[in-house]
């Protein structure tokens, strides 16, 4: 995995907005609600290519890149690493555009990327086939 300084990778999942109650003690925005925000995506996007209920098996090769500010629009991406008989492997990638910026730029950066592993499973939380 790569940072992509261009353009985020895949489709737009997710777009919510930085608030002060998730900051850590230096006023970043706490990278677990970051990590918790990638894989409320993941999900929803996986949950939409099983056809059903799934569930977070593996989170690899988290990567924190930039700081996520208190204002910023948080936007998750992603995209089909690898499709198995019970398993998805999506890439995703969070990129923020600074709300202060206003609608007439286009700045914007990434500040994670990780591939999540999701399993789908039947109504009694056992592996189904996809």
């Amino acid at each position: 995995m790569t940072a992509n300084t261009l353009h985020p990778r895949g489709t737009l999942i997710l777009r919510t907005l930085a608030m002060p109650k998730d900051t850590n003690p230096n006023g970043d925005i706490f990278g677990g609600w970051i990590l918790s925000q990638m894989d409320m995506a993941g999900g929803i996007f996986a949950k939409e290519i099983a056809k059903g209920r799934i569930v977070t098996v593996a989170v690899n090769s988290m990567k924190f890149i930039r700081p996520v500010n208190v204002g910023d629009v948080v936007c998750c991406y992603g995209d089909v690493v690898k499709i198995g008989k019970t398993s998805i492997t999506l890439h995703l990638q969070v990129w923020v555009k600074p709300l202060w910026h206003g609608s007439e730029t286009e700045l914007r950066w990434q500040v994670t990327e990780a591939d999540f592993t999701y399993v789908a499973i039947d109504a009694d939380g056992n592996k189904r086939p996809l």
